[in-house]
């Protein structure tokens, strides 16, 4: 707990710093917003007085304002950025703080990635309120969220690949200054779902403009007679009209070249601005010096031998942001006529195209990477207690002492142990309700699928072997398809068997097999399916209320282990110490409780 206040004050101290220099900024913002206000109130009334003294004088007052004005506009602007970077760096960590209470509610929950058919995500509470996923999850990017909910998703079972992740998790977690400003960063300019796959799509469309020679001559040609005509007029050699006529024409070819250019700008211009945020997080990306192999790998995805990659997102922004300039009538109209800017606007967007969009991917890659990693990481940095397994891949194994489930408050949690050490293997608990069957099912679960992510698991010790998790907790029926409770769960044991006589390693955990037949049929059903999986070779735990289920360990007494988690009865009230222990149940507690609500049991 200690290590735990530890921490909290540690993002305490972050806010409060933050908060003084928050209020010295604002204070700035304030005093600049004033000065701006007096040095208009000073130019016009500088204007009104002068008025008839000449215009070399209006020209020196318009001067003396109007410079430091636009100076300071610039200085307002970047106080405003870091306002709001600020009060995104306050707000960051005060949501840790809540979140070491408990409260997750401030991160998003991944409901989207709900997926009742998974093979494990319902049961263990993977997506949605008060989840998994919601209790990890502290990415600043779309693409980063995609990316951790596919690593919770779909688990890895290669060694190499969960032991890089630890070391990249363990080196992230101790470099809070770099994971904060990540987040920060991504924060001020969220993006959407559909950014990459739009962006992407962007960089693959034809170029429409630059490979047609007609179009990259134009803008040139267009300020060339602009200027020759300006000459020849200020020469008094043609007229104002002349020159007036042909600005006007170039400024109707570009509105009959800007639908195509419209058209561009309102399908991926909107898009294309968050690439502004991720030339941010590039550049991140590429200042931080990187020692484990996986961080050097993303790094190495934003390597560029002529131009920073970060460097090359930024040009494209800059581009994209210059192309915004035609919403404003009066530029569009001026730039336009001079020399079809739009059209060279354009064609210079499309020649970053050409050079820069085949990288677009392999940044994306990074930026996803990097994102998933800091949130696993500041799940190490919060839980100092946790522990990574050591991982092994000859034979399965999962031993754990005093596993413990994350989403518990750390005072209420009663930790247990585990272990199977061959194949085939299966714990099989007994115990009455409410006992503490299911938790302790999910924690197991919860925990093997952290350590095959590369992530700490809450535990004192473990060692597992990555393999496939698989779990059947809490089947559903489905209205919709006319599908029983009972026929739902036989498809995800009918699955289960298929995918081991295909040959998978599956690890599988199951709670009350056959919840939805009679105790006869659930009874002989029970004991065929655990010696069919033994069979089948491979591992798992099992709780059930079927204490007669403990008896296969006389016929499989080197395959089966027995544990029960027991009610206790004190003072005639029910007490559950929820500690797990070797052996079969001995007390079950349905009818004492509803003894207790007064519903009439006969007793035998």
């Amino acid at each position: 707990m200690e290590q735990i206040n530890n921490i909290k004050a540690i993002y305490e101290n972050i806010a409060d710093k933050s908060r003084q220099k928050l209020s010295k900024v604002q204070k700035e913002i304030y005093r600049i917003g004033t000065i701006r206000l007096v040095l208009v109130i000073a130019g016009v009334c500088g204007v009104i007085h002068f008025w008839g003294m000449g215009i070399s004088i209006i020209s020196l007052i318009i001067v003396a304002t109007i410079i430091p004005f636009l100076l300071l506009v610039v200085k307002h602007n970047k106080l405003f950025y870091k306002k709001e970077y600020l009060e995104t760096k306050i707000a960051i960590n005060e949501q840790e703080i809540r979140a070491l209470n408990h409260d997750f509610s401030d991160f998003e929950d991944g409901k989207e990635f709900l997926d009742t058919e998974h093979l494990y995500s319902l049961d263990l509470d993977l997506f949605g309120e008060h989840s998994l996923f919601q209790l990890i999850n502290r990415t600043c990017t779309e693409v980063g969220k995609r990316r951790l909910a596919e690593w919770l998703a779909n688990h890895s079972t290669n060694k190499k690949e969960i032991e890089e992740r630890q070391k990249a998790v363990q080196e992230l977690s101790t470099d809070i200054q770099f994971r904060q400003k990540f987040r920060i960063l991504g924060l001020i300019y969220k993006d959407e779902t559909t950014d990459e796959e739009e962006i992407i799509e962007w960089a693959n469309e034809p170029k429409i403009y630059k490979n047609r020679s007609i179009f990259r001559v134009l803008p040139t040609l267009a300020f060339t007679i602009n200027a020759a005509l300006a000459g020849l007029m200020l020469a008094n050699i043609v007229s104002l009209s002349v020159f007036s006529s042909v600005f006007i024409g170039f400024f109707f070819l570009s509105i009959l070249l800007s639908k195509k250019i419209g058209r561009i700008q309102s399908k991926f211009g909107k898009k294309l601005q968050i690439i502004g945020t991720y030339a941010k997080l590039i550049h991140l990306i590429e200042q931080r010096e990187m020692r484990s192999s996986l961080l050097n790998q993303a790094k190495s995805l934003v390597a560029n031998e002529n131009k920073t990659a970060s460097a090359t997102v930024k040009e494209l922004a800059g581009l994209m942001h210059t192309l915004d300039q035609r919403n404003n009538l009066l530029m569009n109209f001026l730039l336009n006529g001079l020399f079809l800017w739009e059209l060279r606007q354009i064609i210079r967007i499309e020649n970053w195209k050409e050079k820069s969009a085949k990288d677009l991917p392999h940044w994306f890659e990074a930026i996803k990477q990097i994102d998933a990693l800091c949130s696993l990481s500041t799940f190490a940095y919060n839980n100092p207690s946790y522990t990574y397994p050591q991982i092994v891949e000859e034979n399965f194994i999962l031993q754990a002492k005093q596993l413990g489930h994350p989403l518990m408050k750390l005072d209420k949690c009663i930790q247990n142990d585990i272990e199977i050490s061959k194949r085939p293997f299966f714990i099989i608990i007994t115990g009455a309700n409410m006992a503490g069957k299911s938790t302790y099912l999910r924690t197991v679960g919860v925990n093997f699928l952290l350590g095959c992510i590369g992530a700490p698991v809450f535990a004192k010790q473990m060692t597992l072997c990555p393999t496939q998790l698989v779990t059947s907790l809490r089947t559903t029926d489905s209205l919709n398809d006319n599908e029983s409770y009972f026929f739902a769960e036989l498809k995800r044991l009918k699955l289960i068997i298929e995918k081991l006589q295909a040959g998978e390693k599956l690890f599988i955990i199951l709670d009350e097999i056959l919840k939805g037949t009679n105790s006869l049929d659930k009874q002989k059903g029970s004991l065929a399916l655990i010696s069919q999986l033994l069979a089948l070779r491979t591992n798992g735990i099992i709780a059930t209320h079927d204490i007669q289920l403990g008896k296969l360990v006389e016929d499989f007494p080197n395959n089966i282990n027995n544990f029960c988690f027991e009610a206790e009865i004190k003072e005639n009230e029910l007490h559950f110490p929820y500690r797990m222990k070797p052996g079969v149940v001995q007390n079950m507690n349905a009818c004492f409780l509803m003894k207790k609500m007064g519903i009439a049991v006969i007793d035998d």
